[in-house]
């Protein structure tokens, strides 16, 4: 499931009420099911769903009548996913690192961050052709729409738009970052080609030979 398909998950439907609910508070299915008028079955599906994507997690156990009941509540990936703070906070940061730091110094700083947007990725294997496949994949999950092209002897990661627009809009060393990603990803040569004019496009071109070590 992609993000953007995750994030219409948690945001509409029943699931999106689901979720407003235990963003608020952990719930047991009974106290679900009571507060959105469905049954406890179209609850207990819900949550599997939700489970199963890492949007809600199982918070314990709660006392009953009875006997104890399980809780749930949102995960934290959750969070981050509806949040809509990140981007003006992000995109502030970079005002301010501007005006602080030459902007050489400031284009390696995006650079050492898109290297580090590799933790918790593990480095593909394969052809070059597999590895660009799996980084345009990577891309995608990160909220770009790309696809893979040859032209020219070369691999072009081709987007349909910018997953980080919202930035390089003002700061196009933040194109920087997702380019060190790519070359840290692929353990190849990678060069930015994105379109900076009206809508923005990423483009990074993979040249089709030898490995060469990574830049740091």
């Amino acid at each position: 499931m992609t993000k953007l398909s995750r994030h219409r998950r948690l945001s509409q439907g029943t699931s999106g009420q689901i979720v407003e609910l235990l963003r608020r508070d952990a719930l047991t299915i009974d106290e679900i099911a009571t507060a959105i008028g469905v049954t406890r079955t179209a609850v207990r599906a819900q949550l599997g769903a939700l489970q199963q994507h890492g949007d809600v997690e199982q918070r314990g156990l709660r006392r009953g009548p009875s006997k104890p009941a399980r809780i749930y509540g949102v995960t934290a990936e959750a969070e981050l996913l509806l949040s809509r703070a990140y981007v003006p906070i992000l995109t502030q940061l970079l005002h301010v690192l501007t005006n602080r730091m030459p902007r050489r110094e400031f284009d390696a700083v995006m650079r050492e961050v898109g290297r580090g947007l590799m933790t918790g990725h593990a480095i593909p294997t394969g052809t070059l052709r597999e590895r660009v496949l799996a980084a345009s994949a990577l891309l995608n999950d990160l909220g770009g729409t790309t696809e893979v092209e040859e032209e020219g002897g070369h691999f072009l990661i081709r987007g349909h738009g910018c997953p980080i627009a919202a930035t390089t809009a003002k700061y196009p060393e933040a194109c920087n970052a997702m380019e060190s990603l790519l070359r840290e990803f692929l353990g190849h040569s990678v060069t930015k080609c994105c379109d900076q004019y009206e809508r923005r496009r990423c483009c990074f071109q993979v040249a089709n030979g030898r490995a060469r070590a990574h830049a740091r």
